[in-house]
């Protein structure tokens, strides 16, 4: 996905930015064959009253059906002459504690530069830093309006685009809260104790598709693909004896770091 241009209004101060995806996709790709010839599948784009004709990239436009098979045009003009420019922009509305965001609400990140203004761009973010608060705003991308959150990292600005409320499923309380004894309490405290510390996103890699390239090439070479002995975890059924067990585990493996 290319820069997206724009700009920050905060407050009468504005600063205009660019801002990036920082997702990447590390997946393997895997293409759809027929079986029997090892050809690759390919995919027609046709009409209900074309029949088997394929239509160009070039005679598809974007319909709205407002009635039973009538429907609206939309060109790409009629999209951006829409726009205003605070749809453009990321108008900063309040600033807020980040704590106050519940995870579930997050989305994508972008990484934010200034283009001009590089003075106000830097005091923003080392405002924002000092006072550890996040900007809420809104903006549109593409042909979509959404809540982004500006952050502010080493002077650095990043931006999350987060669900609007009314996207996400309402919460259903289906779990029954259940009754337990102190003890039970104490030992899954010390448990969590025990198992706590610092996150480090370096720490955590994508060891699945490790695992798949090995047995891509393993196959390459004309090799059988085997499965992996695994260690069996103790079955414990009594809750205190897995609790008081597992604490005892990982506190030999602390010993051994």
């Amino acid at each position: 996905m290319p820069n997206i241009k724009s700009s920050i209004n905060f407050g009468m101060v504005y600063i205009p930015i660019t801002y990036e995806s920082l997702l990447k996709n590390n997946d393997i790709n895997f293409h759809m064959l027929d079986k029997k010839t090892m050809s690759r599948i390919r995919y027609k784009k046709v009409s209900e009253a074309s029949g088997d004709r394929e239509i160009l990239q070039k005679d598809i436009v974007k319909g709205y059906e407002y009635e039973d098979n009538k429907f609206v045009i939309m060109e790409n003009k009629d999209f951006e002459k829409i726009k205003t420019e605070k749809d453009r922009s990321i108008t900063i509305e309040k600033f807020v504690d980040i704590k106050e965001i519940d995870p579930i609400y997050y989305d994508r990140p972008y990484k934010v530069y200034a283009k001009g203004a590089e003075h106000a761009f830097s005091l923003l973010a080392q405002a924002m830093e000092n006072k550890k608060k996040v900007g809420i705003a809104k903006t549109v991308i593409g042909q979509k309006e959404t809540l982004v959150i500006l952050r502010s990292k080493n002077n650095e600005l990043y931006l999350n685009t987060l669900f609007f409320s009314d996207s996400l499923k309402d919460e259903e309380t289906s779990q029954k809260k259940a009754s337990f004894s102190k003890q039970e309490l104490q030992m899954a405290e010390t448990l969590i104790d025990t198992m706590s510390g610092k996150f480090n996103p370096q720490d955590y890699k994508d060891e699945y598709q490790e695992k798949l390239k090995q047995a891509i090439n393993k196959k390459i070479a004309g090799k059988k693909i085997t499965k992996p002995k695994e260690v069996k975890n103790k079955k414990i059924t009594d809750l205190m004896e897995a609790l008081t067990e597992s604490i005892k585990e990982n506190k030999k493996g602390r010993k051994k770091l």
